[in-house]
């Protein structure tokens, strides 16, 4: 049976933070590969979703049966996504990438993020504490589901 693993994390990497935020990141997605994780969705939005992307893309070329999974919150945003030749690189390594929308409306990310949330048993958040917004949101959406989170706090 796949065990899953959705991330969320703010857009805003605070430069002098990165690597520091990359090795904490790198560190859990570790982990939850050796607790029996192998599918790994993220949302594809800049910042953590992108470097979770990332991370997970090339522990997949050092650990065979690891699934990358995309959640793309509309048509529109995934067709700018594959624009991108670094992004579609990424999207193509996917095992399955999921368009939750067909459009734009208020509400289409955090539909999104309990796409993932509610498609996980794990939930890693990179968080630096602000009580609203996406990642405050998806945090207490995987407690209130019962969903393991992980939370990599960062200021």
């Amino acid at each position: 049976m796949s065990k899953t693993c959705c991330v969320t994390g703010h857009r805003d990497i605070p430069a002098g933070k990165l690597p520091e935020i990359t090795a904490a990141l790198s560190a859990e997605i570790d982990r939850a590969i050796a607790e029996g994780y192998d599918s790994f969705f993220s949302g594809f939005a800049e910042g953590i979703d992108l470097l979770f992307a990332r991370l997970v893309a090339q522990k997949g070329r050092e650990h065979p049966g690891l699934h990358l999974l995309a959640a793309i919150p509309f048509r529109q945003r995934f067709e700018r996504l594959a624009s991108d030749p670094e992004t579609a690189a990424l999207l193509d390594a996917c095992t399955e990438v999921h368009v939750v929308s067909e459009h734009y409306h208020d509400g289409v990310y955090r539909n999104r993020n309990r796409f993932m949330v509610d498609r996980s048993q794990l939930v890693i958040a990179v968080y630096d504490g602000r009580g609203r917004g996406g990642t405050a949101g998806t945090l207490a959406y995987a407690h209130k589901t019962g969903r393991i989170a992980r939370v990599l706090f960062f200021k």
